[in-house]
């Protein structure tokens, strides 16, 4: 067992008044079992089902009454009913929709009971809930390692506690940026991060990928309505690792589809946490507002499943500068990876900006709300790379604030726009993106 951010929620969830049923999403082979698993021994008492075996899911499809239904998971469990705490943990609820209903009766019934589900394309099982426990469930989700957990899967925390330190002190860099490039190439999957950690070699991590991106292939498939839709999520899947930077659905990946064909696909593969759409947002003040008219950009599951499916990660070994690769959209991909990563709440998407005029096109490839401001970020290469699209933010804005994320040192230095508006712009080691909330934090309390 790794280590994993999201057992400290797990904790503070365990200690509220009022605790509700505890709902883990995520994609498949992101760590959710293992992680309630391990959980499980912070309680002396529990239970563990798994609603992909028949003789569990049993218990919800044909019992009715909650009473019945708790005497049922007791007794499997070979456990006495007392008043010590208890979990009870359903995991693969997405194959029983009475199941899901059932976690509202749950929570007003047997308020003492620990209850926690997890379960992957639950966005699809949703669909035939006749009643979901809105209010009535506490709902989080898993991603991938990010970059502080696979340090300590490594062994790292000595380097870590430099992460941590902010702001950094420079003479850690050349170390973080070696770890961080090696963690871009593989990515956060725990059984590659496992093999990793085993035997320390990316060759043998090929068999591993291949196989995770044909279970998401094989699992999202079942979800179409039909062969014509099968078809166009396959085509989907193949093809969305070469589409550069902001798509169109029209004709998505040479094909001959339609918006709406190639939408509904995309859809079914941003609901199953596979391949997600981020669209822009125009907004210039808080708060920020995703604009699903405008092209939006492909965000995979997973960084290393990405250059797996490129072919590229031969290409990465060694490289002190991750922007060479693919025009820096690997490195765009990661950052925004560990963007997510912080954020454990169903909904939280990565955004940047746009500005879309005639002749006066623009576009940031992050911003984010701190406050009453709107702070936008940019990642590129070497300290002198253009800024214009970030000049034409910070010139409409009534904040000083900007970030650059970079291979370069930490830096906050004070420049102005080609307009003649002065700011503030901190230089950031792109393998502190992790940490960028509190980066933010610390950059507008002190300048």
């Amino acid at each position: 067992m790794f280590y994993r951010k999201l057992y400290k929620h797990l904790l503070i969830w365990k200690d509220k008044n009022g605790r509700k049923p505890l709902i883990i999403r995520g994609a498949r082979q992101v760590g959710k079992s293992t992680l309630v698993n391990e959980f499980i021994r912070e309680f002396k008492y529990f239970a563990a089902l798994n609603l992909e075996k028949q003789q569990d899911r049993y218990i919800f499809e044909n019992l009715e009454r909650t009473h019945d239904i708790v005497d049922a998971i007791f007794l499997r469990a070979a456990i006495p009913f007392r008043k010590e705490p208890t979990l009870i943990f359903i995991d693969e609820i997405q194959e029983s929709p009475k199941a899901i209903s059932q976690l509202r009766y749950l929570y007003e019934d047997y308020p003492q009971l620990y209850v926690i589900a997890a379960g992957s394309l639950l966005e699809f099982a949703l669909n035939k809930v006749a009643s979901f426990p809105v209010g009535r469930v506490e709902q989080v989700v898993l991603h991938p390692f990010d970059f502080e957990e696979y340090l300590l899967a490594l062994g790292k925390s000595d380097v870590l506690n430099e992460l941590e330190s902010v702001p950094l002190k420079n003479y850690a860099h050349s170390i973080l940026l070696e770890l961080f490039n090696d963690y871009t190439i593989i990515g956060g999957m725990p059984e590659i991060i496992g093999q990793f950690v085993r035997d320390k070699s990316i060759a043998n991590l090929s068999p591993i990928f291949s196989n995770l991106w044909q279970s998401y292939r094989d699992d999202v498939e079942k979800y179409a309505l039909n062969s014509t839709g099968r078809k166009i999520i396959r085509h989907i899947i193949d093809t969305a690792p070469l589409e550069k930077d902001r798509i169109t659905m029209a004709g998505f990946g040479k094909s001959e589809y339609r918006s709406r064909e190639a939408g509904e696909a995309l859809r079914a593969l941003d609901m199953a946490r596979i391949i997600q759409l981020i669209y822009p947002t125009t907004s210039l003040e808080p708060p920020p507002v995703s604009d699903i008219k405008r092209k939006p950009r492909l965000q995979f599951l997973d960084t290393g499943l990405l250059n797996y499916s490129l072919g590229c990660q031969d290409l990465m070994i060694g490289l002190k500068d991750l922007s060479s690769i693919n025009r820096g959209r690997i490195l765009q991909h990661i950052i925004y990876q560990q963007i997510q990563a912080q954020n454990h709440t169903p909904l939280f998407k990565p955004l940047f900006w746009v500005r879309e005029k005639a002749n006066s096109n623009a576009e940031v490839d992050l911003v984010f709300q701190h406050g009453k401001f709107l702070i936008p970020a940019e990642i590129k290469s070497g300290m002198h790379g253009t800024l214009r699209s970030l000049h034409q933010f910070i010139d409409r804005v009534n904040h000083p604030y900007a970030i650059r994320l970079s291979a370069n040192n930490f830096l906050v230095e004070k420049v102005r726009t080609p307009g003649g508006t002065p700011y503030f712009l901190m230089n950031l080691p792109y393998y502190a993106s992790s940490k960028i909330a509190e980066y933010i934090s610390w950059f507008v309390e002190n300048y």
